[in-house]
């Protein structure tokens, strides 16, 4: 799919989850002196201007980071992740939003390993000028999953895998599915983080549904609803998917989702949900 550009979209209500989510899960490997790798399939750019012609168009960051940034008493989960932004933008204004590779180099150190996917080549091409001058970070313009696939299982067995594919196409939903089995298979004491968007909540309740029959063990499900279920057009929540997370990141997500719905909600509908899909 070559149409996507996560540049419509950064900095909104899902990125703010999702790098979140990413943050708690990259500093908690930390804790452990052994190295570990980080493998995006879905990378995108890098880095947004948020007044790009792109990100400008439906400002989405408006709705999201812009929000929270500079917000009094943020739970301490959230500190890392905040900071990150607020040194991209250390003149006060809210201009430059990480993606998710660069919120990944900025907490990891040169003796830990990043390996990028884009297939967009414009996107691509960012990533790398954004990247290629460091020897620990691998870019390449390939299918996320095929190549997620042919470095699995990593010679340092600890990482973080993060999947965000665009889920444009009904198909991709399925995708995920199967490219996760397969790739726990070879790795299954890796952290998987899934991100997934809620349009219908009939079609996000299969897709977990999927998560927990697959036979995977330990399995939380994290959801950030800014609005009331709907069918229409647009997302009205957003969640993530985490195969083996830190022992420690139900608890500090439960510290930050009601944080997140008081300050993102759009409609007293707004609510989060947090559920052990499997067991271990």
């Amino acid at each position: 799919m070559l149409s996507y550009r996560h540049s419509f979209h950064a900095g909104n209500f899902a990125d703010v989850l999702k790098h979140t989510v990413q943050t708690l899960i990259i500093e908690a490997l930390k804790q452990k002196p052994k190295s570990f790798v980080y493998i995006d399939t879905h990378a995108g750019a890098g880095k947004y201007s948020l007044f790009s012609k792109y990100s400008s168009k439906n400002a989405e960051y408006k709705d999201g980071i812009e929000k929270i940034w500079q917000a009094q008493n943020p739970p301490q989960e959230m500190v890392t992740y905040l900071k990150i932004i607020k040194d991209l933008n250390p003149d006060g204004q809210l201009k430059i939003y990480p993606g998710s590779p660069l919120v990944a180099h900025k907490l990891m150190s040169k003796h830990n390993r990043l390996e990028l996917s884009e297939l967009h080549p414009t996107d691509h091409a960012i990533l790398e000028q954004e990247f290629n001058h460091l020897r620990s970070i691998n870019v390449v313009q390939k299918d996320g999953y095929k190549h997620l696939n042919a470095i699995l299982p990593p010679i340092q067995r600890r990482g973080l895998i993060l999947i965000d594919p665009p889920y444009e196409l009904k198909e991709e939903y399925n995708d995920v599915i199967k490219n996760i089995k397969k790739a726990h298979k070879l790795f299954a004491t890796g952290i998987y983080a899934i991100w997934y968007p809620v349009v219908s909540r009939h079609n996000t309740e299969r897709f977990c549904n999927q998560f927990k029959n697959s036979g995977i063990k330990n399995i939380l499900r994290l959801e950030l609803n800014i609005k009331e279920d709907s069918d229409e057009h647009g997302m009205t929540g957003t969640g993530m998917i985490i195969i083996n997370p830190p022992w420690k990141l139900a608890q500090q997500m439960q510290q930050v989702l009601p944080w997140l719905v008081e300050k993102l909600k759009q409609d007293n509908y707004a609510n989060y949900k947090l559920e052990l899909l499997t067991k271990e």
